[in-house]
């Protein structure tokens, strides 16, 4: 359970933040942006939201199991797989988190038609928003993709998956709330030449 009484403890004024497991590290270290952009991209799904609340309530309902998942991401992230043994059981995305979302964004995607162009973020608030947290959580899953090629470095390979379907339903979920597509805006190449 967590418990915060007190929100600053100045013991990050130097620069330095505590992981889940105890370890500091700086607070530029990749794993801690890795982290801070999984937090962002929650921040944009919550954005998002207060356009689907009441427009889109099925798509919300899913959009809030995203923005619990997110935060356990970011607690999978936070504590690194070190192979040492710890008091507790550390939060870890599992495969069947990675199945819901897929399942998701397969019943959302029945409603949609194929696309024949890329489309340009935008349209309707509600799919800017959610446009917005696809290229939020995009950035955090290339951070947590750098952060696998690192000596030292571990990375729960389920996280990876997951963070990527997020960004994929984000996608759908942008298009569904743009009238199922017909509200898409379209890419023309070139037509500003």
């Amino acid at each position: 359970m967590v418990k915060l009484n007190k929100i600053y403890t100045r013991t990050g004024d130097d620069g330095t933040t505590g992981l889940g497991s105890g370890e500091r590290r700086l607070k530029s270290d990749l794993r801690v942006e890795a982290y801070g952009s999984v937090d962002e991209a929650n921040s944009c799904v919550g954005l998002a939201r207060l356009h689907t609340a009441a427009s889109h309530p099925e798509l919300d309902a899913m959009l809030g199991r995203i923005q619990n998942d997110l935060f356990d991401l970011g607690a999978d992230l936070s504590v690194p797989d070190t192979g040492q043994k710890l008091d507790y059981e550390p939060l870890r995305i599992i495969a069947a988190q990675t199945a819901r979302i897929e399942a998701d964004i397969d019943s959302l995607n029945t409603k949609l038609q194929p696309l024949k162009s890329f489309i340009l973020p935008g349209g309707s608030p509600a799919a800017a928003a959610l446009h917005l947290a696809r290229t939020v959580t995009r950035r955090a899953e290339r951070m947590m993709v750098a952060l696998t090629q690192m000596e030292g470095e571990h990375v729960n390979p389920e996280g990876v998956r997951y963070i990527n379907r997020v960004s994929d339903f984000l996608f759908v979920a942008g298009r569904v709330v743009n009238d199922n597509g017909k509200a898409d805006v379209l890419w023309v190449p070139g037509q500003n030449r």
